[in-house]
């Protein structure tokens, strides 16, 4: 996918209060990685900026709080990842942090419980993509039994774009809405944030909002004009109390305001921006348990 070097903003448009809360916040040396395999299998990363000037470069343009992601790609790693991403909390209040685990491996769940009890993270990021692991797998029953009872959220890329033939697996094969809907009928308890708001299955996604009152999606990258799958047009003003912003800031190829324009620009009511921007993500990620 091409580069855009669209203009960016100096700051948030309108004054609004916005939290984007789909931003990833790695250690350099996994950043690195990362954006070597975004430059060759998928778009060029526009901000490759280090965790601390990530959070710093949105603070300046206005983002009042950031939820910050992390995922483990093999075993053994999601640890390090939780007290990273904790300890970059302690130092920026304005940063919501989320752990990680790799579904399967050994200590799942006490990764899990350690990552609420322990470092006092919001939630739990699971890539299926990336870690080859369907939504509705049971290996992932133990996160979602952890994180239901902590009343936290897991942010799950369920969704089967923005794929690449890159992956170990193919992403058309385990993800789906009919698979996020097994697994929410096992778990009716547990909040589930879907990213990219379930691209490329719009209409699917839009249906299990009706039967799954905690279910949110959020917008990542959904709303910005960049890629040829685009949501229904009428899905902001709809859905406005399920939806929620996020942008995959700094793993973008355009400016980081981009989509943030377009929801403004969407002739929302005052009460439904505000819920997309900052409301919606301040109930889910509340941490009051």
């Amino acid at each position: 996918m091409p580069a855009l070097n669209d203009p960016e903003g100096a700051h948030v448009p309108d004054g609004a209060r916005v939290i984007d809360a789909h931003v990833h916040l790695f250690p350099d040396r996994v950043a690195t990685a990362i954006w070597a395999w975004f430059d060759a299998h998928g778009w060029p990363i526009r901000y490759k900026l280090s965790a601390d000037t990530i959070v710093q470069f949105l603070a300046t343009r206005g983002v009042s709080q950031i939820v910050g992601l992390v995922y483990a790609h093999k075993p053994g790693m999601a640890e390090s990842l939780n007290a990273f991403i904790a300890g970059l909390a302690d130092r920026y209040p304005s940063v919501i942090p989320c752990g990680t685990v790799l579904p399967g491996e050994p200590d799942t769940r006490a990764i899990v419980a350690r990552a609420f009890n322990r470092y006092g993270l919001a939630g739990i990021k699971i890539h299926c993509h990336v870690q080859c692991v369907a939504p509705d797998d049971p290996r992932l029953d133990p996160v979602y039994e952890e994180a239901a009872a902590a009343l936290r959220p897991v942010v799950i890329h369920a969704g089967r774009e923005p794929a690449s033939d890159a992956y170990r697996c193919d992403p058309h094969a385990l993800c789906s809405a009919a698979a996020v809907r097994r697994a929410l009928e096992r778990h009716p308890s547990l909040t589930l944030v879907v990213p990219h708001l379930g691209a490329d299955e719009f209409d699917a996604f839009d249906t299990l909002l009706d039967d799954f009152p905690r279910l949110m999606l959020d917008t990542t990258m959904m709303l910005a004009n960049y890629f040829p799958v685009a949501p229904p047009a009428d899905l902001l003003h709809r859905r406005a109390d399920r939806l929620i912003y996020g942008t995959d800031f700094p793993n973008i190829p355009y400016a980081w305001d981009r989509e943030l324009r377009h929801i403004v620009a969407a002739n929302l009511s005052p009460d439904a921006r505000d819920a997309i921007l900052y409301k919606n993500t301040l109930r889910v990620f509340s941490r009051s348990s």
